[in-house]
C-alpha cells in the first residue's frame, strides 16, 4: 500500500509541477507607489488583454516603504516605483540588477511627473507659489518625506525654489523649510492619504502632490470643489520601473516581468499613462495631448542637488538635512 501511495504521489507530480510551474509564470506581483492606484488599474487591463492568461496583482504604498516590504518578504516581481533612490535601496539588498537603469529607456523612466498644487475652488488663499507654503495662514498638507518619495519630491521641489529665492543663503533656506514643515496639519504615510485628508477630510488650504494627481482630483471632484495650479518652477520627477530579477528569478517570471515593463513605452502604454495626468517622452503621444499639459520650468536633481547619491546622503540620510529640519514630527 504504501509503494502504490509513492508512486501515485510521483505520477502526480509529474503532472501537477508543469501546470503549477506555467501558471506560476502567468503571474505577475507589481509594486507601485501610493497615489498610482488607478493609473495600472487601466495599464494592466490593457496589458491582459493582448497576453491572454496572464495576471496581474498590485501592491501600493510609499516607495520608500514598498522597498523595505520586498526586502521583508513582498515577493514583487516588478517595482514602478516613483525615486530612484528607492530602486537603489533594492540594489545594494540584492533584489534588482546594478545595471537596471539600462535595462529600459530613459535611465528606466517611461514617463514623468512634479511635484504641484491643488487648492481650494477659488483659491481663497491666493496661493501661487511656493513661498505661500510658508505664509502664517496657509496649511500646506503633502505626506511624511519619511515614508513618502512622493513627498521626497515636494521636499526637494521646495529646497530647489528657495536656493534660487534666498540665493543659495543655506540659513534662510532652511528656516524657510521648518516654516512650511511647520504649517502641515498631519504627516499621512503616503500620497493617497494625504489626498484624502485634503479633499475629503476638508483639511489644509493646499496638496502638494504630482501634477498627475492633482489633474485626476479635478477631473474627479470638479471645478466647484478643487482647482490645480502650477508654481514658477518645480522638480522633475521620473518614475523608474525595474524587474526584481532575485523574486522574479525565483518564480520564473523574468521574461514576463520585463515585457509587462516593455508594454509601459509602447503607445498604448504612454496614451494610458498621459491620460492620467503623466507627461510621457514618447513624441507622438506627448503631441497629441500637448494641450493639456501647461508648460513649466523644470530643474533636475542632478543639476541642482548634484544628483541622487548626493542628495541621498546630505539629505534623506540618516541625521541628514531632512532629519535636521524634519525634527521628530
Amino acid at each position: 500500500m504504501n509503494r502504490l501511495l509513492i508512486l501515485g504521489t510521483a505520477i502526480a507530480a509529474l503532472f501537477v509541477t508543469p501546470a503549477m510551474a506555467q501558471e506560476q509564470k502567468q503571474k505577475l506581483l507589481n509594486a507601485s507607489y501610493d497615489v498610482a492606484r488607478e493609473l495600472f488599474v487601466s495599464v494592466n487591463e490593457a496589458f491582459v488583454k493582448s497576453h491572454p492568461g496572464v495576471t496581474i496583482d498590485q501592491s501600493h504604498a510609499g516607495t520608500s516603504k514598498q522597498a523595505r516590504s520586498i526586502v521583508e518578504g513582498l515577493e514583487a516581481d516588478v517595482v514602478t516605483f516613483n525615486q530612484s533612490t528607492d530602486v537603489d535601496f533594492l540594489v545594494k539588498q540584492g533584489f534588482v540588477s546594478d545595471n537596471w537603469t539600462s535595462e529600459f529607456p530613459n535611465n528606466a523612466s517611461p514617463f514623468y511627473s512634479f511635484p504641484s498644487f491643488l487648492v481650494r475652488a477659488g483659491n481663497p488663499k491666493n496661493i501661487k507659489d511656493w513661498g505661500d507654503l510658508a505664509r502664517d495662514d496657509v496649511k500646506a498638507v503633502f505626506p511624511n518625506p519619511k515614508t513618502s518619495g512622493n513627498a521626497r519630491y515636494t521636499y526637494l521641489a521646495a529646497y530647489a525654489w528657495a536656493k534660487e529665492a534666498y540665493q543659495g543663503d543655506e540659513e534662510k533656506i532652511e528656516a524657510y523649510i521648518t516654516k512650511v514643515f511647520n504649517n502641515v496639519p498631519v504627516f499621512d504615510t503616503g500620497g493617497r492619504a494625504s489626498t484624502t485628508t485634503f479633499v475629503e477630510r476638508q483639511t489644509g488650504d493646499v496638496l502638494i502632490t504630482f501634477e498627475s494627481e492633482t489633474r485626476g482630483i479635478a477631473k474627479q471632484y470638479g471645478a466647484d470643489k478643487v482647482e490645480g495650479v502650477i508654481p514658477s518652477v518645480s522638480l522633475l520627477a521620473e518614475f523608474p520601473v525595474a524587474v526584481v530579477d532575485k523574486v522574479a528569478k525565483k518564480h520564473g517570471t523574468e521574461e514576463l516581468a520585463k515585457t509587462y515593463l516593455d508594454f509601459l513605452y509602447t503607445e498604448e502604454g504612454q496614451r494610458i499613462a498621459a491620460q492620467f495626468g503623466h507627461r510621457v517622452n514618447n513624441e507622438k503621444v506627448a503631441a497629441e495631448f500637448k494641450q493639456e499639459f501647461p508648460e513649466i520650468r523644470l530643474v533636475k536633481v542632478e543639476d541642482t542637488f548634484g544628483g541622487w547619491a548626493k542628495v541621498q546622503s546630505e539629505h534623506f540620510a540618516s541625521g541628514g538635512t531632512l532629519d535636521k529640519l524634519y525634527g521628530s514630527r
